[in-house]
C-alpha cells in the first residue's frame, strides 16, 4: 500500500503550497474517502510547466532506445500495482476489479507498443532528398527531414477510463514516445487512483534516470486554464466533454502563440441495422446492440447512440426486442455523482422534444442510472435539432425509423461528425446500400461491419478520431501508435555536414531505420 499525501508532483518533488483541500468520494456511497489533494496554486502550475520545459532539453535529445526503456519500466511499475491499487479505483469509480485489471494491462500494453515504434524508427519519419548539383536550370541543395517533438504537452485525466485516458493513458504514452515532457491534471473523479499511477510513473524515471519533469501532474478543476495558456506548454490532449473541449480549444487559440489541441470530445456513434440482416437476425441483433449500448453503463465515448433502420415490419420488431431487453436491465451506477447529473438532464432533453418518444426504461430515480430507450421522428435529424445529435453519456440510445434508401442518405449526410459508424448488414444489404459507405467515410474515424463499437483495440491501424465535434482535429487519433503524430513536427536540414545531422538522418544510417532516399524507401 502506497502513502498517498495528495501533493503535487512537480519537477520530481512533491508540492502543496495551496490552502484548498479536495477530497477524493466513493462513487457507490458517496461516502468521502480519506485521502485530500491539494489543489495546485498558480505558482506551482508555473513552476510544473518550466520543470517540463526544463526536461525537454535534455529529454528530447536521448536516444529513442532510453525512451523506450522509459516506456518499457512503466508498463512494469504498473503491472505490479497489486490488489490494494485495484481496491481504491474500485472505490472511487464503481468499476469491477474485472474491468479495473483490464484496463491495467490496456494500459501498460500501449506503454509497450510506443516502446517498439521508438525502437522501430518509423516515427522519425525520414526523408532524404541528396544534392543535385548539375540539375539546370538550377541545382538542388541536398535536403533532410525528420521529426522531433514539439515540447511539454499538457494532458487532462477522462473520467470513464480512470487508468487508459488518464494518468499514464495514451495521450501521456504517445507524447513522452514523441519525446515531450507531460504535465498532467489529474481528473477529480479518481484522484487517489492517479497518484498510485503517478508514482508508478515517478519511480520508472528513477530507475532509468529521466530528467526530473519529464512528468507532472497537478490537481485542482481551475488548474487546466493557467495550464493551457502556459507559454512553455506546446500542445494539450484532452478526453472530455465538448464544452470543456472547446473552451480548451479557444484559450489556445487566444495564446500569442497558439498551440493545438487534439480534444475527444462528443460523438453518438450511429449503427445502421439494415433489412437484410434484420430478416435473417433482428433478435439477436437487438441483444447484441442493447449489450453494447450498456457496457461500462454507457459510460464509453464510443458507445451506440444513434441507431437508424428503414420502415418494415422487421424494424418494428427489431425495436419491441430492443425495447424488452432495455426494460429487463438493471440500474447501473455511474462513474460519478456528476455524471449522473449530466445523465438525468440529457434525458430531460429528449423528453422535453416533441417527436421524441420514450419506448423503454423504468423511470429514473435514485442514484443510479437506468437504461432507457427513445423513438425520434427522422426530420429532427435532417432539420438539425441539436438534442438529437448530443451525447447523453449513459445507458442510453435514441431509435430513428427512415421510409427508405433516399431519406436514409439525407439523415446521414446530417450527421455531425463521429467516432465511429456501424453497419449491420448481409451481403445483400452491402451492395444495396454501397452508397452508405463513402457518406459514412466523411462521417466518422472508424468504420465498423458486423461488430459494435464500444471496444477499441490499441494498434497501429486503429483510428480514435473523427470529424468535429467527435474531436477538435481529424487528422489525429487518441488510440493507437499513429497518436504520437500529435506532438511531432517536421525539421529539414539543407545542406548539412554528416557530423551535424541527427542519427536518423546520416548517410551510414547508424539506427538502421527505413528511409525515403530520393523518392524510394530504403534502409
Amino acid at each position: 500500500m502506497i502513502h498517498i499525501t495528495g501533493h503535487n508532483f512537480i519537477g520530481g518533488q512533491r508540492s502543496a503550497s495551496g490552502t484548498v483541500v479536495l477530497h477524493s468520494v466513493d462513487a457507490s456511497t458517496g461516502e468521502t474517502l480519506p485521502y485530500g489533494f491539494f489543489q495546485a496554486t498558480d505558482a506551482e502550475v508555473d513552476a510544473a510547466a518550466l520543470a517540463a520545459s526544463t526536461a525537454f532539453v535534455a529529454y528530447r535529445s536521448m536516444p529513442a532506445t532510453r525512451r523506450a526503456a522509459f516506456l518499457d519500466a512503466i508498463a512494469e511499475e504498473i503491472d505490479a500495482l497489486g490488489d490494494d491499487f485495484i481496491a481504491t479505483v474500485s472505490r472511487e469509480t464503481a468499476l469491477a476489479a474485472a474491468r479495473i485489471q483490464g484496463e491495467r494491462a490496456r494500459t501498460s500494453g500501449q506503454m509497450r507498443l510506443f516502446a517498439e515504434v521508438l525502437r522501430r524508427g518509423d516515427f522519425y519519419g525520414a526523408r532524404i532528398d541528396h544534392a543535385l548539383p548539375d540539375r539546370t536550370p538550377m541545382p538542388r541543395a541536398d535536403l533532410r527531414q525528420y521529426r522531433i517533438g514539439v515540447g511539454p504537452v499538457a494532458v487532462f485525466g477522462a473520467s470513464n477510463f480512470p487508468l487508459a485516458f488518464s494518468t499514464a493513458g495514451g495521450d501521456t504514452a504517445s507524447a513522452l514516445a514523441a519525446g515531450c515532457p507531460v504535465v498532467f491534471k489529474a481528473h477529480g473523479g479518481h484522484m487517489a487512483t492517479a497518484e498510485w499511477v503517478a508514482q508508478a510513473i515517478v519511480r520508472a524515471a528513477e530507475r532509468t534516470e529521466m530528467p526530473a519533469g519529464v512528468f507532472n501532474m497537478i490537481h485542482g478543476a481551475s488548474v487546466g486554464a493557467a495550464l493551457v495558456k502556459h507559454p512553455a506548454i506546446q500542445a494539450v490532449g484532452f478526453t472530455g466533454s465538448l464544452r470543456g473541449g472547446r473552451a480548451l480549444c479557444d484559450m489556445a487559440a487566444a495564446r500569442p502563440q497558439p498551440i493545438p489541441v487534439f480534444a475527444e470530445m462528443s460523438s453518438i456513434n450511429p449503427v445502421l441495422v439494415l433489412p437484410q440482416a434484420l430478416g435473417l437476425r433482428g433478435d439477436l441483433i437487438a441483444q447484441e446492440l442493447g449489450g453494447s449500448v450498456m457496457q461500462g453503463a454507457g459510460q464509453f465515448c464510443t458507445s451506440p447512440g444513434l441507431v437508424l433502420g428503414i420502415r418494415s415490419p422487421e424494424f418494428s420488431g427489431f425495436v419491441k426486442s430492443l425495447g424488452e431487453f432495455f426494460n429487463a436491465q438493471p440500474a447501473q451506477t455511474l462513474l460519478n455523482a456528476a455524471g449522473l447529473v449530466n445523465y438525468c438532464q440529457g434525458l430531460q432533453r429528449l423528453a422535453d422534444i416533441e417527436g421524441i418518444e420514450h419506448l423503454a426504461g423504468a423511470p429514473q430515480q435514485g442514484n443510479q442510472a437506468y437504461p432507457q430507450l427513445f423513438g425520434a421522428d427522422v426530420e429532427l435529424l435532417i432539420n438539425g435539432a441539436e438534442v438529437v445529435q448530443e451525447e447523453v453519456f449513459g445507458p442510453t440510445t435514441l431509435v430513428i425509423e427512415v421510409a427508405d434508401k433516399a431519406q436514409l442518405l439525407r439523415a446521414l449526410h446530417s450527421l455531425q461528425g463521429q467516432l465511429t459508424a456501424t453497419l449491420i448488414a448481409e451481403p445483400g444489404d452491402l451492395h444495396t446500400f454501397a452508397e452508405v459507405v463513402p457518406v459514412l467515410e466523411h462521417k466518422a474515424g472508424r468504420l465498423l461491419l458486423n461488430g459494435y463499437p464500444t471496444g477499441v483495440e490499441v494498434c497501429d491501424a486503429m483510428v480514435h478520431g473523427g470529424p468535429y465535434p467527435a474531436t477538435s482535429d481529424a487528422r489525429g487519433t487518441s488510440v493507437g501508435t499513429l497518436a504520437i503524430d500529435r506532438f511531432l513536427r517536421p525539421v529539414c536540414f539543407q545542406n548539412y555536414p554528416d557530423s551535424l545531422l541527427p542519427d536518423a538522418l546520416k548517410d551510414a544510417n547508424p539506427l538502421g531505420i527505413q528511409r525515403l532516399v530520393n523518392g524510394i524507401h530504403r534502409y
